[in-house]
C-alpha cells in the first residue's frame, strides 16, 4: 500500500535527546495520577472548530478530537484510530475505504458512526473557510457512508498521499448534532472522541482536559488530566515553569531559554529533551502589493538576506539556515535559492533593481506575528530590516499584531510581506509545495503555478512510493525560487522543557510536530 519507509525512516525513528535528564527511578504508574499535568505554550488556537483551522489550533484538536487514521509514538506513517481498517480498494489510489471500529461515541455519548466520519469531512469543503483546512482535500471528489461502520472517500484523481491527509487534526470527527453542516460552530464549546474532554475553556488563558472515558484508540494515556496555559510570552511561560506554576512548556521556548536551560538544567532542576523536526519558518510575499509584486524586489530582497547571521545572531544556532521549502529529511529538499543567489551581495541584489528600471530605495513593510513562534520573533524581524537597510537598497517599516488578529489580516491580503512558520500537516515533501500554491490554499493569498498544481503535485500523487518523487518535487522548488514569492529562513528543531518530576516527554512529539499530551507522566520516586 505505502512504501514510504525509504525516507521517513529518519523521522520514524526520531532521536530523543534528553539532555538534562531526572536521576531517580520512575515508571508510567505515578503516585500523581489524580494531579493535572500543567502545559505552558504561546501557542493560543486561533478557533475552535476543526473546518476552519489550518494552523497551530491542531495542537489542542489533537487531544480532544479523534481521526480516522493517527500516530502512534515513533511512528512514521499513520496507522488506524477510530477506524478498526483503511485501505485503497483500487490499483491507482483512487477509492479509500475504511471501517469503523465498533461502539465508537463522542465525549458527550453520543454516537460516532461513518454518518458522523461523512458529515464531518462534507462540512469542511461546504464551509470553505478562507485559508481553513478545505485546500488539503482538493483530491477529494465525494464521501460515501455504507452502513454505520463504512467510509469511503472517492477521489477525483490519484492521491496516494490521501492517508496522511486523513490524520490530521482538521480532519477531526465531530457530532453532528453540536457542529452544522453549512457554518462554523460559535458557542465556544468542544464536543470530541478523543483521548480527553474538554471539561472547561477560557480564550486566551486556560484549557482545562480530563481523561475521556467513552475514547476507543491508538492513544495509550498515562495521566488523567491535562491542563494547557496560553501565555503571550516566551518570558512569561518560562518564568512560570522556574517557579513550578506549570510542569511543562512546548511551543514557546526563545533560543536563550533554551541555551540557559541546556548549561544550567541541573542547578535549576529542569530538563530539555531535543527532537529534530521538518518546521520551517519563511516570508511570504504579497502579489497585490505595487513593489511585492514585482519578480526584481523579491529576487533582490532574496540575495541580500543573511540567513548564517539570522541563525547565529538571534537563534544562537538552535535552527538552522534553510535554502528550499522542502526542509532537510524529505525527499526533495534542495540549497535552490543558495545555488542560484549564492552568499548575500547587496552589489548583486542592486544589479537586480537596476535591470528592472529601480535606482531609489524600496519601501517594504514586514508584518510579524508577536505571539506564536517565540520571544525570538521581533529580534529576528530587527536583523531583517538591519540586513535590508545596510544594503542601501530598502527602507523597512516593521509592524506586528497578536496571532488572532494577524491571522486574518493575512488571509485578507493586507500585509505586502509577512512571516509564517509552518509545520507540517504530514511528513512528507507534498506538504510543503500543495498548501501554498493555486487558488485556494493555506496562505489565503492565491498563488497561480500551473505546473505545479496540473502537473507535478498530481504526477507525484500517483506513486506510493514516496521515495521516487525527487524529480517533481525539485522541479516545484525551481519553480518557487525562479518566482520568489516564498523566501524560506530557517528549519527549526522541537524542544520541549520540563521539570524533573516529569517522563515521558521524549515520546510526546508526533511526525507533524504536535504534543501527545497523553505521553507525558509523573514520575513515581528520586
Amino acid at each position: 500500500m505505502f512504501k514510504r519507509d525509504r525516507y521517513l525512516r529518519l523521522m520514524g525513528a526520531v532521536a530523543s535527546i534528553a539532555l538534562v535528564a531526572g536521576c531517580g527511578v520512575f515508571s508510567s504508574e505515578s503516585s500523581d495520577d489524580g494531579k493535572p499535568i500543567v502545559v505552558g505554550t504561546t501557542s493560543q488556537p486561533s478557533t475552535l472548530d476543526p473546518a476552519a483551522s489550518w494552523d497551530s489550533s491542531w495542537e489542542l484538536f489533537r487531544n480532544v478530537h479523534q481521526t480516522l487514521l493517527n500516530f502512534p509514538p515513533g511512528a512514521s506513517k499513520p496507522e488506524p484510530d477510530a477506524a478498526e481498517s483503511c485501505s485503497f480498494t483500487d490499483s491507482s489510489s483512487s477509492v479509500y475505504s475504511c471501517k469503523l471500529q465498533e461502539g465508537l461515541k463522542f465525549s458527550d455519548g453520543h454516537e460516532l458512526d461513518a454518518k458522523a466520519v461523512k458529515h464531518s469531512i462534507d462540512r469542511i469543503k461546504k464551509i470553505n473557510f478562507n485559508g481553513g483546512p478545505a485546500g488539503l482535500l482538493t483530491t477529494l471528489g465525494r464521501v460515501e457512508a455504507k452502513g454505520d461502520l463504512e467510509v469511503v472517500f472517492h477521489l477525483n484523481q490519484p492521491d496516494a498521499t490521501f492517508p496522511f491527509v486523513l490524520s490530521t487534526p482538521a480532519m477531526s470527527i465531530v457530532d453532528p448534532e453540536d457542529y452544522p453542516a453549512d457554518k462554523l460552530r460559535e458557542d465556544g464549546e468542544v464536543i470530541g472522541a478523543g483521548p480527553y474532554r474538554v471539561e472547561s475553556y477560557e480564550d486566551g488563558k486556560e484549557a482545562q482536559l480530563v481523561k475521556n472515558d467513552n475514547y476507543k484508540g491508538i492513544a495509550k494515556l498515562k495521566n488523567n488530566a491535562v491542563t494547557i496555559r496560553y501565555f503571550s510570552e516566551s518570558s512569561q511561560v518560562v518564568d512560570a515553569l522556574k517557579k513550578k506554576q506549570i510542569d511543562v512548556i512546548y511551543r514557546g521556548l526563545g533560543a536563550t531559554d533554551v541555551v540557559d536551560i541546556q548549561n544550567s538544567g541541573d542547578d535549576t532542576g529542569l530538563q530539555l529533551v531535543e527532537n529534530p523536526t521538518t518546521e520551517i519558518s519563511y516570508l511570504v510575499f504579497n502579489p497585490k502589493d505595487p513593489w511585492s509584486k514585482r519578480p526584481a524586489v523579491r529576487k533582490a530582497i532574496a540575495q541580500v538576506v543573511d540567513r548564517p547571521a539570522l541563525v547565529h545572531n538571534i537563534y544562537k544556532d538552535t535552527v538552522e539556515p534553510l535554502y528550499s521549502m522542502i526542509p532537510k529529511g524529505l525527499v526533495g529538499h534542495t540549497t535552490s535559492f543558495f545555488d542560484d543567489f549564492g552568499k548575500p551581495s547587496p552589489a548583486k541584489a542592486r544589479q537586480i533593481l537596476e535591470q528592472d528600471g529601480i535606482t531609489e530605495r524600496v519601501p517594504i513593510t514586514l508584518w510579524y506575528t508577536t505571539d506564536r513562534y517565540g520571544s525570538q520573533t521581533k529580534p529576528a524581524f530587527e536583523e531583517l530590516k538591519r540586513q535590508l537597510e545596510a544594503s542601501d537598497l530598502f527602507t523597512v517599516k516593521l509592524k506586528s499584531r497578536p496571532w488572532k488578529t494577524y491571522a486574518p489580516g493575512y488571509q485578507k491580503g493586507e500585509y505586502p510581506v509577512f512571516g509564517r512558520g509552518w509545520n507540517p500537516d504530514f511528513p512528507d515533501a507534498d506538504n510543503f509545495i500543495a498548501p501554498f500554491v493555486g487558488e485556494q490554499n493555506a496562505l489565503g493569498t492565491p498563488y497561480e503555478a500551473p505546473e505545479i498544481t496540473d502537473k507535478l503535485i498530481p504526477d507525484s500523487r500517483r506513486e506510493s512510493d514516496r521515495g521516487a518523487v525527487t524529480n517533481q518535487f525539485e522541479r516545484a522548488q525551481q519553480i518557487l525560487v525562479d518566482d520568489a514569492r516564498l523566501l524560506p529562513l530557517w528549519q527549526g528543531k522541537s524542544y520541549v522543557a520540563a521539570n524533573e518530576e516529569i517522563a515521558g516527554a521524549e515520546n510526546s512529539i508526533d511526525p507533524a510536530t504536535m504534543m501527545a499530551m497523553w505521553e507525558l507522566y509523573w514520575k513515581t520516586s528520586w
